[in-house]
């Protein structure tokens, strides 16, 4: 009897226990699972990685240091595909994918089929919301994948917000998505921030007001002085150096101060090429955070911002100039005080910020040669005119390569099927012709990299370029230190190069270790990192791995 009343008993003290059990673990699912009440993803354009490092002295202790210092920074991110173009960029990191599979294969691109060409957000079906001009006719229709902004509305029921905010209509609408609630960019013709009929009927009231305040006027009445004394700028050349750096319209050189005030005259365009274009890019951030009530949601929101000056001043001024150093200065300072705007709104360690860039940029090719640095000047419209002349002369039919572009030869179709020309054999004639210029380093038909010379690194990243229906057929791969499509003044980007190619990637915030991380790592791999740390789906194209060591 005794034996079966401790039976009893501890069946009975198991059923309390199981039930016990079953309570607490039906009741586990029901709980809101962690998450930032806000992510916030910066594109710096035209960041270099070294710009982390260059000016770190004189950062502020709130901006690029307080991410380096309480964040996680990847000091190894590359870019795995070429031509590294602002549209491509945008659209890696939030799709964590290349052109080949999310179809945006530059900033204008070739359409194969029809050999017309397309710019990456060009829209004919959609009309400016906010202005009457034709730069409202955009939307993300162009971008073949899903992005990180588009997987946490699927993931959230849509009730997640998602806004995008760039000068560049391009740095607004492609990290933002199919499926964002509104995208920003500016119009030069009204001095506006504008967004198309892709996203709403009329801009919201937040915006309308922000509009008539009429930032871009009120910034360029300040002028542009160095924002310390100009002597203290040690990591440039010294101000005015007209072989490489380009000057403003009305100016007789590259100097401070930049009279902007008198300089303007009702062109509110002129801030792209201020730094104050990236202060005012902020503004508007802080307006939608405010104005749309994010990061106050049930579930997380998303606001991706383009800071797009800096490449505008990079590609008037290049790299190595006093323009540059101080854009970067006034942007640390812009950013401290959002980071500090966000820590009041939300609450610090409430939100998450990942800061990187869509590409870097080349030295001046003229400030290398007077350095006695390899590089130079490419020019590729003469390449193309004496490709076009000598191809004529062979197959007796006029302009058979359309462009050069994006460093590719996109060849006009229609006339290589109409004339039944052989396109191996034009390929072949191209290649020979391109091999045999001084500033190339290879020409390759992208259609059969795997039989090619190439260092493996080059062939991946040819690979990832490549997508049929809107890249060339054969890829150019000019020597060290050279670029093309650019003026003596100034610099550019496009190429595989680590000026190019070698991005900073930080993260801080909700969910983030502090540390630094020296392998190799992929701009491709931000997207399923942030999908990782939301418990979201990676995007429909992603071929980019989470980075694990950055989450805690």
């Amino acid at each position: 009897m005794k034996n079966r009343l401790l039976l009893a008993l501890a069946f009975a003290g198991a059923a309390l226990s199981s039930s016990a059990q079953i309570k607490k673990t039906t009741a586990t699912p029901s709980a809101a699972l962690p998450r930032p009440k806000l992510v916030v993803g910066l594109v710096v354009d035209q960041m270099r990685w070294d710009y982390l490092y260059r000016y770190y002295d004189r950062y502020q202790a709130g901006g690029f240091k307080r991410m380096l210092n309480e964040g996680f920074t990847c000091e190894n991110t590359l870019i795995p595909y070429i031509p590294t173009v602002t549209a491509i960029g945008h659209s890696s990191i939030y799709t964590g994918s290349v052109p080949a599979i999310h179809g945006i294969a530059g900033n204008d691109f070739i359409v194969q089929a029809t050999g017309k060409s397309m710019y990456c957000t060009d829209d004919s079906t959609v009309v400016a919301v906010g202005s009457t001009s034709r730069a409202g006719k955009m939307s993300p229709r162009n971008l073949q994948a899903s992005t990180v902004t588009d997987e946490l509305k699927l993931a959230t029921n849509f009730r997640s917000k998602v806004i995008g905010i760039a000068l560049k209509d391009r740095g607004g609408i492609l990290p933002a998505g199919h499926v964002a609630d509104a995208a920003y960019w500016f119009d030069d013709a009204n001095g506006a921030w504008i967004s198309s009929t892709y996203y709403m009927k009329q801009l919201p009231a937040w915006v309308q007001n922000f509009n008539a305040q009429k930032p871009a006027e009120k910034y360029l009445k300040l002028d542009w002085n160095t924002l310390y004394p100009i002597n203290t700028y040690v990591q440039s050349a010294p101000d005015n150096s007209p072989n490489f750096e380009g000057k403003f319209a009305g100016t007789d050189a590259p100097t401070f101060p930049i009279k902007t005030s008198e300089l303007y005259k009702g062109r509110a365009g002129m801030i792209r090429s201020t730094p104050y274009g990236n202060s005012m890019t902020l503004d508007l951030a802080k307006a939608a955070i405010e104005g749309e009530n994010l990061g106050k949601n049930v579930v997380t929101d998303f606001l991706a911002v383009s800071l797009s000056s800096t490449d505008y001043v990079g590609h008037q001024f290049g790299p190595n100039s006093v323009e540059s150093e101080d854009t970067y200065l006034r942007l640390d300072k812009d950013l401290a005080a959002f980071f500090t705007y966000l820590d009041g709104k939300l609450g610090k360690g409430n939100y998450t910020v990942f800061l990187s860039a869509d590409h870097g940029a080349a030295h001046n090719a003229t400030f290398m040669t007077e350095h006695n640095l390899p590089g130079g000047l490419w020019d590729g419209g003469a390449a193309q005119s004496k490709l076009n002349t000598m191809l004529a002369d062979k197959y007796k039919v006029k302009n058979l390569v359309l462009s050069l572009d994006n460093y590719q030869v996109n060849f006009n179709n229609a006339a290589i099927v109409n004339n039944k020309i052989s396109e191996d054999a034009l390929k072949y004639d191209c290649i020979e012709y391109l091999k045999s210029l001084p500033e190339i380093a290879y020409a390759v038909d992208m259609q059969r990299t795997e039989v090619s010379t190439l260092p493996e690194a080059l062939r991946v990243r040819i690979q990832n370029g490549y997508n049929p229906q809107r890249s060339g057929t054969v890829q150019i791969i000019l020597k060290p230190g050279y670029y093309g499509g650019h003026g003596k003044t100034g610099t550019t980007h496009g190429t595989w190069n680590p000026y190019d190619a070698h991005i900073p990637l930080v993260f801080m915030g909700w969910g983030i270790k502090h540390g630094a991380l020296a392998r190799e790592t992929y701009m491709t791999d931000i997207a399923p990192t942030i999908s990782a740390l939301l418990h979201i789906q990676a995007p429909s194209g992603n071929i980019g791995t989470a980075i694990s060591e950055v989450i805690k």
